[in-house]
């Protein structure tokens, strides 16, 4: 650590930075990064494939997270460092844009940064190692184009195959077949094609999860599932060809803006006052009631009597659903959300098969099923106990996302290292053209790229070596699908074991893990500053700014830096 003060051609020592501030510099400054981010791809790096193994997470409070999710295991761990939160960051937005590669993004971000330090300590200047990762991720990506396999959007099969591939390393991994089938089924049930093009939101997807039965007791609900019961014991629970009302007003009488007050001065007008109370709370329900609706499902609140008066007409009512859920509801059963009672009409209700209540586990859901055309749907996960519950959840979602990313973008690479063991070929090649050191940097591009396959050998219990030296001969000899089977321990041609991965996601992970690499590596100066103490409240010294304690009798002194004092 330099000190604080710094001094200028041996005069006076002049001060730039708060007390208790800490500067590092140069080699110091990237060592330490590189150090930390190092330390990031090793905590995720022996949970990287099917083989990978699941990291246990326990946080502050005492609750235990189990998963091998990449953006999972770093987002709960918390991290300080501030180069270390850049890997994090990665995983994050890697996990948001493309839902899987989080792992490979971070254990590649690493290993660019620990080949990058080789070429540090031989005095290659960051830069120009800078320039040669950003022109060999370039590379990377148009090799990865070029070795990329186009397919038809909405193929379930190809679809089954990636959503498969996607739960190959997860806990699901043998109920992977039963629920890749209901994901793909809900991906297209929710897309949406424009012009050749799909579009698929995954918000439209709604993934309930519920601990008790096993994974294979998950179910997809053409409709919406609301984690609510109806309000009153005397409705219907079961409601079927379900005429359905969305309502984000309250049904109850709204209170006045100003202080307001009514003077009664006798048990007439208090009779007067209720009945005109009630009134207005039938001409609400009536309103619901001619225009046909048998089901209620209400964004706020529900009066009792309202309850009551609804439940008389025998219509099924929900209250208090988020507007997320109501927006979700709109879409599934074709229904208008109606803010104004007065504009409630016929066309405005949306159509179910069935609404009803059911018991799952020790809770009461609502079940909107049936819908003819949703265009949103329900996935309904269920598993052993919550934590395994919470594992099929984050499984469920890479799965909803590289089918979404293989719809949108129609193009896929097989899996098991084989594109990037591929792309570290051509580039090794390329690198040669290249003028310079950055030569150097293109070549260590190429290597780090190898270090996914040469993981996923480590994991499966393979010599890492052999395996490397094995694959890059079978490379040059053409043979560009081969890649490592974990599952069989042995290098074999991915593309006929059905491994399959979305383009996007292979792209996303290069591009990810070169820009963090060459973020850390341009910084080389780390000014950590003190966080300023609170100063005590009252006394002696509670109008003082902070830092300035102790100096109460030095009355003219108040505008001296810190550190200048007598």
């Amino acid at each position: 650590m330099s000190n604080v003060q710094a001094s200028s051609k041996g005069t006076m020592p002049v001060v730039l930075l708060k007390e208790g501030s800490s500067e590092t510099k140069g080699r110091d400054a990237q060592k330490n990064n590189i150090a930390a981010s190092k330390i990031i791809a090793e905590i995720v790096h022996s949970s990287l494939g099917p083989r990978g193994m699941d990291k246990m997470l326990v946080d502050s409070l005492g609750d235990v997270t189990i998963t091998n999710d990449g953006a999972t295991i770093l987002k709960e761990i918390d991290v300080q460092h501030p180069a270390a939160k850049m890997l994090v960051e990665i995983s994050k937005t890697t996990d948001n844009e493309v839902g899987d590669g989080t792992t490979s993004a971070v254990v590649l971000a690493g290993a660019l940064l620990e080949n990058a330090e080789t070429l540090i300590v031989q005095d290659v200047h960051p830069t120009v190692i800078v320039d040669g990762y950003r022109k060999a991720a370039k590379k990377a990506g148009l090799y990865l184009n070029e070795i990329a396999e186009n397919v038809t959007a909405d193929d379930s099969v190809v679809l089954n195959k990636v959503a498969k591939t996607a739960m190959q390393t997860k806990l699901v991994k043998k109920e992977s077949d039963f629920l890749s089938g209901i994901i793909v089924k809900s991906v297209l049930a929710v897309s949406e094609k424009d012009d050749q093009k799909y579009k698929v939101d995954v918000d439209d997807i709604k993934v309930e999860k519920k601990a008790g039965g096993s994974i294979k007791d998950s179910v997809l609900i053409q409709g919406i599932v609301l984690d609510k019961e109806i309000v009153h014991g005397g409705m219907p629970k079961r409601t079927g060809g379900a005429r359905i009302a969305l309502i984000n007003t309250a049904l109850e009488i709204s209170k006045t803006e100003t202080d307001a007050k009514i003077n009664i001065s006798n048990p007439q007008q208090l009779k007067s006052f209720l009945d005109e109370e009630n009134r207005m709370l039938k001409g609400m329900v009536d309103k619901v009631i001619n225009s046909g609706a048998n089901v209620v499902l209400c964004q706020k609140g529900i009066d009792d009597m309202a309850q009551h008066y609804l439940a008389k007409a025998n219509v099924a009512a929900v209250r208090r659903i988020k507007e997320s859920d109501l927006a979700k509801l709109a879409k599934a059963t074709g229904a208008r959300v109606v803010t104004n009672l007065d504009d409630l009409h016929e066309n405005d209700l949306g159509r179910a098969e069935v609404v009803e209540e059911r018991k799952i586990e020790e809770d009461r859901w609502v079940f909107v099923e049936g819908c003819m055309h949703p265009k949103s749907v329900t996935l309904l996960v269920r598993g052993g106990s919550q934590r395994v519950v919470d594992e099929v959840e984050r499984s469920v979602h890479d799965a909803i996302m590289v089918v979404k990313d293989v719809m949108e973008l129609p193009s896929v690479v097989a899996g098991g290292g084989a594109p990037e063991i591929y792309a570290a070929t051509k580039i090794r090649n390329w690198a040669k053209s290249l003028e310079g050191r950055e030569q150097l940097a293109a070549e260590q591009f190429a290597d780090s790229l190898e270090v996914i396959p040469l993981t996923l050998a480590e994991n499966a219990g393979m010599d890492p070596i052999d395996t490397l030296t094995s694959l890059r001969s079978r490379q040059l000899k053409g043979e560009k699908w081969s890649g490592i089977d974990v599952i069989k321990a042995s290098i074999a041609d991915m593309k006929s074991s059905d491994i399959i991965e979305p383009l996007a996601v292979k792209r996303q992970v290069v591009s990810a893990a070169a820009e963090a690499a060459c973020m850390i590596l341009r910084i080389d100066d780390v000014v950590a500053t003190a966080k300023s103490p609170t100063p005590p409240p009252g006394g002696e010294e509670g109008g003082m700014p902070p830092g300035m304690g102790g100096m109460g009798g030095m009355g003219g002194m108040g505008g001296m830096p810190p550190g200048m004092g007598m």
